[in-house]
């Protein structure tokens, strides 16, 4: 598919994170889904490393 045949389909939108972006696009008219989304622990990296590890542990 080339670039600009893109263009002439019926754009989808998945949006992930932000409710108020969905929100504004649905009450445009845009095909999409939310999907409820947050880094693991908190985008903490150090944690979410830690929550790694004991995930392996199973």
């Amino acid at each position: 598919m080339s670039v600009n045949e893109l263009f002439t389909k019926e754009l989808v939108v998945i949006n992930m994170g932000l409710e108020s972006f969905y929100e504004d696009l649905k009450n445009q008219g845009v095909s999409t889904a939310h999907v409820q989304w947050k880094p693991a622990a908190g985008g903490d990296k150090k944690m979410s490393s830690l929550l790694g590890r004991l995930k392996g542990l199973k």
